[in-house]
C-alpha cells in the first residue's frame, strides 16, 4: 500500500524530517518489520525514511527492504554499503543522503510509539534553539506489552550536562537531531562502540541545546546478548576510550573517569548474575 505524505503545519511553518536507520546481516526479519511499521504509524510521518544497509544482508532482510521500496520509491532512500562499517560509521553515510534538516533515529529492533516524531517536532518548533530532542524509554523481552523497566535520563539541557559526566544522558534510538549540528560537531566519529555518547559530548562542547521528553516514546528490544555486549572486552573498553575522550573535552572530573574505568572493569569481571541485578537496581527503573 502506498503511503501519503502530508506536510504538517505547526504555528505556521512546514515541518518535514527523514528517519536514518541501519541494518547489518545479523537483524531479524520480524523485527526490522516491525521497527519499519512503527514509523509508517507515525502520527505525523517522515517525508523519508533512509535505510543504510551495513555490508551484505541475508535474503530475507534484501527482500523486505526492497518491497518496501518498491511500494514508496519516493519515501525509502536504501544506501547499500560493500562491507560492513559499523553502526557509527554507517550512520554517518546515511546522514549524506538525509534531505531534511530534522533526523529521527531509529534502531532496526525497536518500536517507535506513533506520536513520538510529532511531539519532538514540535519541541523544536516551540524552542528554535534546540538542536537534540531524545526521550525515555521502555525496555521490553519477548512481548513489546510486558515492560520490564524504564531508562529515565535528564529532561533539562543543564542537568543533561551534569549526567554525561559519568552515563550517556540520551536514548539513543529515540533521539531527534538537526543534520547540520551534527554534520558541524563531526558526526560520529570513528569510535566502534559508544559513538553516540562520544558525538552527543561534541554537541554540547560545541554549544548544542539539548533536551529529552519526560515521556517513554520507544519500546527497547533487550535481551541476554545486550548483557553479553555490555560484559564484552571491547565494550567496555570502548566505553573506557570514549570518557577518556570526554575527560579530555574538560567534560568531565578526573574523579568522573576514574568512576567510568572503575564501574567498566566491575562490569567485565562480574558474573552475568550480578550485571542484570546492577542493572535493574541502579542503572534502569523496574516496572511492576
Amino acid at each position: 500500500m502506498s503511503i501519503n505524505i502530508s506536510n504538517e503545519m505547526y504555528q505556521g511553518k512546514t515541518v518535514k524530517y527523514s528517519v536514518l536507520m541501519s541494518v547489518y546481516y545479523k537483524e531479524r526479519r520480524d523485527y526490522l518489520k516491525t521497527s519499519i511499521d512503527s514509523m509508517l504509524s507515525q502520527t505525523l510521518l517522515p517525508e523519508q525514511i533512509v535505510i543504510v544497509k551495513d555490508g551484505l544482508l541475508t535474503k530475507e532482510l534484501d527482500e523486505l527492504i526492497e518491497g518496501y521500496f518498491i511500494e514508496n520509491p519516493n519515501l525509502f532512500t536504501i544506501v547499500p554499503l560493500e562491507k560492513n562499517l559499523g553502526l557509527g560509521k554507517a550512520l554517518d553515510e546515511g546522514l549524506k543522503y538525509c534531505r531534511n534538516e530534522l533526523v529521527a533515529r531509529m534502531d532496526s529492533d525497536d518500536i517507535s510509539l506513533p506520536e513520538r516524531c510529532e511531539k519532538q517536532i514540535k519541541a523544536f518548533v516551540k524552542n528554535p534553539d534546540l538542536c537534540l530532542v531524545g526521550t525515555m524509554i521502555d525496555e521490553f523481552y519477548d512481548d513489546p506489552h510486558n515492560i520490564v523497566s524504564s531508562r529515565i535520563v535528564p529532561t533539562e539541557h543543564d542537568d543533561i550536562v551534569k549526567f554525561m559526566r559519568r552515563r550517556s544522558p540520551f536514548n539513543h534510538p529515540s533521539v531527534m537531531f538537526r543534520k547540520s549540528e551534527v554534520i558541524r560537531c563531526g558526526g560520529y566519529g570513528t569510535f566502534r562502540r559508544k559513538q553516540d555518547l562520544d558525538l552527543f559530548s561534541r554537541m554540547i562542547n560545541n554549544g548544542c541545546r539539548t533536551e529529552n521528553i519526560n515521556e517513554s516514546l520507544l519500546l527497547f528490544r533487550s535481551n541476554e546478548d545486550n548483557f553479553k555486549r555490555r560484559k564484552s572486552w571491547s565494550y567496555c573498553k570502548s566505553y573506557i576510550d570514549v570518557q577518556y575522550a570526554i575527560w579530555r573535552r574538560r567534560h568531565c572530573s578526573l574523579f568522573d573517569l576514574i568512576y567510568v574505568v572503575l564501574g567498566q572493569a566491575v562490569m567485565y569481571i562480574s558474573p552475568m548474575w550480578f550485571l542484570k541485578w546492577l542493572s535493574n537496581n541502579f542503572l534502569r527503573k523496574n516496572r511492576d
